[in-house]
């Protein structure tokens, strides 16, 4: 039997655009590529609203990696803008710097301390936690309680739906403390956004004669045995196996897009409200995009348990669960499963182009992607 394609890849987002583009461009293999959305570039979709100010529909994505390579791969699709990442957290009726840094705590306490003694402001109030297991345990042992209450407690609580005490250490492990005067969220080689946004750079990587795309289609509406002989998958694992091991739990998020008649609401592209508020932060878009407009749009963003998955809940029972939809997908031969939601792993945009790029080196038999056959 002769399919129409190659390979059937599952989602439109980072993982299938770039196993998608390779298998296409690299390995001249025909590709159709689906998503039960109506549009492509997944989460990072970003599009004009109403009044023409450039937002991105599932909350903010800022681009940030210390890979070259993951760099030059993108860059063949789109220009960049030097963007670098500052974010904000409401906490005592100031606007403070997050991650923590010396500007935070002279500012918080009315203090002037320099970066030593910042570094025994911190000693002296850090608890001792061996083995650091869990979320709180990773900063209570770094800053403190008092801090741990302020800024994280509060937030996390709000975002998992869990207290930190019962969340994995990878949760707020990620979140860097600083004892100089950078303020910069992220501290990566490469930080820029795409000049004219992540669905230009995405239908770039799509626009292909070998890759067709269809929006709107479910993959459990297709027979894929008549389309391809391979897939890639990319949405969550356990549905694709009809839940046969129960539901693996992600947290998921409402967005309240709201526009004002003003140039500028905010200092910063995000600011973080780890307390009073229902929702866990702001963000305002211009920022982001650097476009001129005299309008400005802004996101509420909310945490909840139900809806479209975004978050992956890194706790023990969670990881016991996902082993096995794991020893179930090694043992499919025509399938691959790539990308965050597939692998039940919170991952940066940037890990997942790396894990796809990855992918398609295994498909190709190479070392890696760049490696001529």
């Amino acid at each position: 039997m002769r399919h129409p394609f190659d390979y059937l890849i599952v989602g439109a987002g980072f993982a299938g655009a770039v196993v998608a583009e390779r298998l296409a461009s690299d390995g001249g293999k025909r590709v159709l590529v689906i998503d039960r959305r109506n549009h492509i570039g997944g989460n990072a979709y970003d599009c004009l609203n109403d009044d023409g100010v450039l937002v991105h529909r599932y909350g903010p994505h800022i681009f940030h990696t210390n890979s070259d390579e993951v760099f030059a791969y993108l860059s063949q699709f789109t220009k960049w803008r030097p963007y670098e990442h500052r974010v904000r957290a409401s906490v005592s009726g100031m606007l403070l710097p997050i991650p923590i840094n010396l500007n935070t705590i002279n500012s918080l306490y009315q203090l002037d301390l320099d970066s030593e003694q910042l570094e025994r402001f911190f000693a002296a109030r850090a608890e001792r936690r061996v083995p650091c297991r869990t979320s709180e345990d990773v900063v209570v042992s770094r800053v403190g309680r008092e801090l741990y209450e302020l800024f994280f407690r509060g937030y996390t609580r709000k975002q998992w739906g869990l207290d930190p005490s019962d969340l994995d250490a990878s949760v707020t492990a990620r979140i860097p403390v600083r004892t100089n005067r950078d303020d910069r969220y992220f501290d990566d080689k490469h930080q820029a956004m795409p000049l004219d946004g992540y669905t230009r750079m995405f239908e770039n990587m799509l626009d292909h004669p070998n890759v067709t795309v269809s929006v709107g289609v479910a993959f459990q509406d297709l027979i894929v045995e008549r389309l391809a002989r391979q897939v890639i998958f990319t949405g969550p694992i356990d549905e694709y196996f009809g839940y046969r091991y129960g539901k693996l739990p992600y947290r998921s998020l409402r967005f309240e897009h709201r526009t004002f008649e003003v140039g500028q609401l905010q200092a910063v592209a995000v600011v973080n409200y780890p307390n009073d508020q229902p929702y866990t932060r702001i963000t305002e878009y211009k920022h982001l995009t650097g476009q001129k407009h005299a309008k400005t749009s802004v996101t509420y963003e909310y945490s909840q348990a139900d809806g479209d998955p975004y978050y992956p809940i890194p706790r023990a029972e969670n990881a016991a669960i996902y082993a096995r939809y794991k020893n179930a997908a090694d043992a499919c031969p025509n399938v691959r499963f790539v990308g965050r939601l597939a692998t039940y792993k919170y991952y940066n945009m940037d890990q997942v182009v790396a894990q796809s790029l990855a992918t398609y080196a295994k498909i190709r038999g190479r070392r890696s992607w760049t490696e001529v056959a």
